[in-house]
């Protein structure tokens, strides 16, 4: 029995076989984003005000954050902290900088990532 030509079939397949690279290729790349974000925390010195598995400012730690906020709301908190902070009823002292929201949209991606990674 000849084999015909099943348009739907290779399509099927196409995307299966698209699917299967990006499960594949994913993790890695948010590994990749995690670590830009641990530069980042590094480079802007964050652990001078907030503290990650104890090591920093014991006052504002991050433990944890990944599980309790939306990449979203991170993202707020680095680039709009008044606002933020208003939203979240904070009266932390003193507030949060709002120099942190020029950063590079990879520096930023790469922030909100790590602080995801905090569960």
């Amino acid at each position: 029995m000849p084999t015909t030509f099943n348009p739907k079939r290779l399509l099927l397949t196409t995307i299966l076989a698209l699917a299967a690279g990006f499960v594949v290729t994913t993790p890695a790349a948010a590994q990749d984003a995690v670590k830009k974000g641990q530069e980042v925390y590094a480079a802007q010195k964050c652990q001078v005000c907030h503290a990650i598995a104890g090591k920093g400012n014991k006052a504002n730690p991050l433990d944890g954050i990944g599980a309790k906020l939306s990449a979203d709301d991170i993202k707020q908190w680095i680039t709009h902290p008044t606002e933020a902070a208003a939203k979240a009823k904070s009266t932390k002292k003193p507030p949060m900088p709002a120099k942190y929201g020029s950063l590079p949209a990879a520096d930023l991606d790469g922030l909100v990532a790590y602080m995801l990674s905090l569960k």
